[in-house]
């Protein structure tokens, strides 16, 4: 089995919306998909330039649980993501800046272990691109500039191990774990969020 590398990021509930919109900006402006519409918890609705499940039929979350979305990003270029994009025909834009995808998202509306927050759970396809995602400081920069974007507490990347990197934390880029000497386990991060539960 290949590796499964992600990047965390935590949200306010309330700032959802704003995520998914800042997540949209990142899209490739060339990709010829259909929007799509999301209805979120509470009713308000939403589009973006995604697919669900390989789908562009509008989904319905008003009840919770759970959206996948199958995502493309633009990223910034260093030596990890051109060593990903060797002999993958992929041009930068004008910013730069190469198309990966496809990276899968799921977000969990307010989560039992952190309600009043939403994870947007961004998962590497191959074991290649996870070790990009390890790599990368600009892909690292995307992810916890999206944190900073949409009012988010918290961006942990995940390489399957005991522990989990902290890169962004209340508001400013951070260079921790959890466990670790600041924090024992997840419950003692999040209790650093503001407006903890």
């Amino acid at each position: 089995m290949g590796l499964d590398y992600g990047y965390e990021v935590f949200v306010p509930v309330q700032n959802l919306d704003r995520a998914l919109a800042a997540l949209g900006e990142l899209a490739p402006r060339t990709r010829r998909v259909p929007p799509l519409t999301v209805t979120l918890p509470g009713g308000g609705q939403l589009s973006v330039p995604f697919t669900s499940n390989f789908k562009s039929e509008p989904v319905d979350c008003s009840a919770g649980g759970t959206l996948e979305l199958d995502t493309s990003i633009m990223f910034g270029v260093d030596d990890a993501v051109r060593e990903y994009v060797e002999g993958r025909d992929l041009e930068p834009d004008e910013l730069g800046r190469v198309q990966i995808g496809y990276i899968y998202l799921t977000v969990r509306f307010a989560p039992e272990q952190h309600p009043g927050y939403a994870a947007l759970e961004f998962t590497a396809a191959t074991s290649g691109m996870s070790r990009m995602f390890e790599r990368s400081v600009a892909v690292r920069e995307v992810f916890t500039g999206l944190t900073a974007a949409s009012g988010g507490v918290c961006c942990l990347l995940d390489t399957e191990s005991d522990t989990f990197q902290i890169c962004w934390l209340n508001g400013r880029p951070v260079q921790d774990t959890v466990p670790g000497p600041n924090f024992a386990s997840h419950h003692d991060l999040a209790a650093s969020w503001p407006d903890a539960p």
